[in-house]
C-alpha cells in the first residue's frame, strides 16, 4: 500500500518524490559511514572520495595548530580570516546552493554582526558582558530584518528579489557611513576587548613551541572553535528534512508548493539561520579586527569575494566553503607578494617581468576564477564529489 500511495505521489507531481522522503534524487550524501562517531559528528556526510576526505582532514589539523605552524601575526590574521569567511560562505551557501535564493544582502547581515559588537564596547559595555550583548543585538536585529525582508519579497520571482537586496544593502552602508554618532561613519570604531584577548596578556609566561599564548592567540582559538561549531551546525542543518525541503524547492519549487509546503515559509526560515549565521561571523571579525567599519564589513566588494568562494569551492556542498574561503583569502594576502617574487626573478625579461607586476594579481585571481568556472562548473568540491 505505501509503495502505491508513494507511486501515486510520484505520478502526480510529476515524478517528483516528496522531499522528506530519503530518496535518491535528494539523499544528503552518498558517502555515509553509520555508526562512526565521525560520520554522526558531521551529520553522516563525509566529504566524498578519499582525496577530498584527506584535504579536509589536513585544513582542519592546519586550522587548529595554525598558530604553531605558521607563526608571526599576518598568518594568525590570515587563518582567523579563513575560519570567518568559511562560515560567511557556508550561510550564504544554505540561501543560493541549497535553496536557490540569489541575495546581495548577506554582506550587510555581516556588518549587523561587527557592528553589535563594535558599538557596545565603544560606547560603554566593556569586557565578555559588551562581547555577549552586542552579539546577540546583532543576532536578533539580523534575524528581524532578514524575516521582514523574506516575508515581503521572496514571492518576487529571480532578479527582482536580488534587486531589492541589493537596495537594502546599499541603504544599509549609507546608514553606517551617515550615522556617525552611532557608527563612527567612515571612520568607523575601534574598541577595548576583553584583557584576556588584548595583545599584552600571558595565559603562561613561557613559550609554548616557541609560540607566546597571548591574545591574538586566543582569539584566534575563540575563533576556531565557534567556526567549527557553526559549520557543523549548517551540516547538519542541510542534512536533515528541513534540508531536504531546501533541496526540493532549489528544483522545483511550484512542485514542492503543489505538494502542501509553504515555500515562502522555508525560504524565510532559510534566509533568517543564513542571516543569523552571518551576523555571527559578523562578531567574530569585530573581535579579530578591534575595529568596524563600512568598508570592512559592508563593502560590496565583500559581496564579490563571497561569490567567488561559492562558485570556487563549489554551490551546495557546505565543505566547498572550506576550499573557496582558502583560495581566495589565501590569493588575497600571498598572490601579490608571490608575484612580486617572480617579477624580481624574471627582470630580465621585460614582458614577462609586465605580466607578473604584482599590481596585476588581481587579473591573475580573475584568470583563475574564469579556468575554475570553464572546467570546473560544479567548483572544486562538486567535481570532486561528481565521481564518486
Amino acid at each position: 500500500m505505501a509503495g502505491q500511495i508513494n507511486e501515486a505521489t510520484q505520478e502526480s507531481t510529476g515524478g517528483f518524490a516528496d522531499p522528506t522522503a530519503a530518496g535518491p534524487a535528494f539523499a544528503p550524501s552518498q558517502g555515509r559511514k553509520s555508526g562512526s562517531w565521525l560520520s554522526w559528528l558531521v551529520s553522516d556526510d563525509l566529504p566524498g572520495r578519499a582525496l577530498l576526505n584527506v584535504a579536509m582532514l589536513v585544513i582542519l589539523a592546519a586550522l587548529l595548530f595554525a598558530p604553531f605552524l605558521f607563526p608571526g601575526s599576518k598568518a594568525l590574521d590570515v587563518a582567523a580570516r579563513i575560519c570567518i569567511f568559511i562560515i560567511l560562505v557556508a550561510s550564504y551557501d544554505l540561501m543560493l546552493g541549497f535553496t536557490g535564493i540569489v541575495s546581495f544582502a548577506h554582506t550587510m547581515f555581516f556588518g549587523i554582526g561587527a557592528y553589535g559588537v563594535a558599538i557596545t564596547l565603544a560606547k560603554g559595555w566593556s569586557g565578555w558582558t559588551g562581547v555577549i550583548l552586542g552579539t546577540l543585538a546583532g543576532a536578533v536585529v539580523s534575524l528581524v530584518v532578514a524575516a521582514v525582508i523574506g516575508l515581503l519579497s521572496l514571492r518576487l520571482r529571480a532578479i527582482f528579489f536580488s534587486m531589492i537586496t541589493l537596495a537594502v544593502a546599499a541603504f544599509a552602508q549609507i546608514v553606517a557611513e551617515q550615522w556617525r554618532n552611532l557608527t563612527g561613519g567612515e571612520d568607523g570604531l575601534t574598541f577595548d576587548v576583553p584583557a584576556i584577548l588584548s595583545r599584552s596578556f600571558r595565559l603562561v609566561p613561557d613559550k609554548v613551541m616557541g609560540v607566546v599564548i597571548n591574545g591574538p592567540v586566543i582569539t584566534y582559538y575563540i575563533t576556531f572553535a565557534v567556526s567549527l561549531v557553526l559549520f557543523l551546525i549548517m551540516l547538519r542543518i542541510v542534512n536533515s528534512p528541513f534540508g531536504l525541503v531546501l533541496r526540493a524547492i532549489r528544483e522545483n519549487e511550484f512542485r514542492v508548493e503543489a505538494m502542501g509546503y509553504r515555500v515562502v515559509a522555508y525560504r524565510t526560515l532559510v534566509c533568517v539561520i543564513s542571516a543569523v549565521m552571518a551576523s555571527l561571523a559578523g562578531a567574530l571579525m569585530a573581535l579579530v579586527l578591534r575595529y568596524n567599519g563600512p568598508d570592512a564589513t559592508l563593502s560590496f566588494a565583500l559581496m564579490i569575494d563571497i561569490l567567488l568562494m561559492v562558485v570556487i569551492g563549489g554551490m551546495g556542498t557546505i565543505y566547498g566553503a572550506v576550499i573557496g574561503a582558502i583560495v581566495v583569502v589565501l590569493a588575497q594576502y600571498y598572490l601579490k607578494s608571490a608575484m612580486g617574487a617572480m617579477n624580481e626573478s624574471m627582470s630580465g625579461m621585460p614582458v614577462l617581468s609586465a605580466l607578473f607586476h604584482p599590481d596585476r594579481w588581481l587579473l591573475w585571481l580573475g584568470i583563475i576564477f574564469v579556468l575554475i568556472v570553464t572546467f570546473l562548473p560544479q567548483g572544486i568540491v562538486g567535481r570532486l564529489r561528481r565521481k564518486r
